[in-house]
C-alpha cells in the first residue's frame, strides 16, 4: 500500500457519532450503517452495484436510527464503512470478519487479506468504532441513570427466495428485561414481530455481546425488513411509529439496574463489575 493511499485511508473517519445529553437514558448504535470504502480499497473489486446491496450495509438502517436519536433525544454511534471491509458487529477472531465471499458475490479484495491486512483494518475501522460505543457507554453509565441499548439492524424481505414475513425483528440472548416487553408493545402497536428472528440473537463476540452483555446493560438489537424503511421518508415514518413505543419501555426502573445473565454463547460466566453509577 503506497504512502498516499495509506494517506487518504487515515483520513477516512470510521465513526459518525450524534451527539445528546449523557443522562439521556438510552443510546443508539448502527453497526451496519454504512456501504462507504476507504479511498485506498477502491471498490473492492466488485461488480457495479454489488456494494449497494445488502452485502455492503443494512439498507435503510442509519436513517432510522438518526431519527429515532432525534425523536428520543438520544445520542447515537454508527459505522461509517461496510461491513465488507471488515463487520464491526463480529467478533476480532470471528472467520466471517473478512468475508471472501458474501450472498454469493466474490469479493477480490478481500481475497488476499492476511493477517496482517486484518489486523490493519481492525486497528483503522473495527476497533475506533467499537471503543466509540465503549466510550459512550461508559460516560453515559458514570452520569447515570445506566443506558438502555438499541442496536438498530434492517434485513432483507426475502431470503433464497422466500418471503419473511415480520416486519421488525427482536433478537435477545437471555436477558428478558426489556425484549419480553418489548415485543408484547410492538405487537400491541400493529406490527408482525419476530422473536429472534430472522436471525438469532446470541452472537458470541458481537457488539451487543461484548458492549452490553458482559456489562449487565439492557439491550437488544432490532432489525427492521428493508421494504419499510428503503426511502428516507419511509424510515423516518417507520421511526415516529417506533419511537414511542421504544420510549414507553425506557420508564420501567428494572432497566436501571446491572444484571447479569448466563449468556446462551457461554461466554461472560465471569462477569465484569456493574458500569459506575
Amino acid at each position: 500500500m503506497t504512502d498516499r493511499a495509506c494517506a487518504r485511508e487515515d483520513a477516512f473517519d470510521p465513526i459518525e457519532r450524534i451527539e445528546g445529553p449523557l443522562d439521556a437514558g438510552v443510546l443508539f448504535i448502527c453497526d451496519h450503517a454504512s456501504n462507504a470504502l476507504p479511498a485506498a480499497y477502491g471498490d473492492l473489486g466488485l461488480a457495479p452495484g454489488e456494494i449497494e446491496r445488502h452485502i455492503g450495509y443494512d439498507i435503510g438502517a442509519a436513517a432510522l436510527t438518526r431519527r429515532l436519536a432525534a425523536l428520543t433525544g438520544a445520542p447515537a454511534v454508527l459505522s461509517r464503512f461496510s461491513r465488507l471491509l471488515i463487520d464491526p458487529n463480529r467478533g476480532a477472531d470471528d472467520p466471517t470478519l473478512v468475508m471472501r465471499v458474501s450472498d454469493g458475490a466474490i469479493v477480490p479484495g478481500n481475497a488476499g487479506a492476511d493477517d496482517a491486512e486484518v489486523e490493519r483494518r481492525l486497528a483503522l475501522y473495527w476497533r475506533p468504532y467499537r471503543d466509540a460505543v465503549s466510550a459512550t457507554i461508559e460516560a453515559m453509565a458514570e452520569k447515570g441513570p445506566l443506558p438502555v441499548i438499541f442496536s438498530i439492524h434492517s434485513f432483507t424481505p426475502n431470503w433464497r427466495g422466500k418471503p419473511r414475513p415480520w416486519e421488525i425483528g427482536v433478537l435477545w440472548d437471555t436477558d428478558p428485561r426489556l425484549a419480553l416487553p418489548l415485543i408484547e408493545a410492538l405487537e400491541e402497536g400493529g406490527f408482525i414481530v419476530g422473536d429472534n428472528e430472522p436471525y438469532d440473537g446470541a452472537l458470541e463476540g458481537d457488539t451487543l455481546d461484548e458492549e452490553v452483555t458482559r456489562r449487565g446493560l439492557a439491550g437488544l438489537l432490532v432489525e427492521a425488513r428493508q421494504d419499510l424503511i428503503a426511502s428516507l421518508e419511509d424510515a423516518e415514518r417507520l421511526a415516529d411509529r417506533l419511537a414511542p413505543i421504544f420510549a414507553a419501555q425506557l420508564t420501567r426502573a428494572e432497566l436501571r439496574e446491572a444484571a447479569f445473565h448466563p449468556s446462551r454463547t457461554g461466554r461472560h460466566q465471569d462477569r465484569a463489575a456493574p458500569p459506575a453509577r
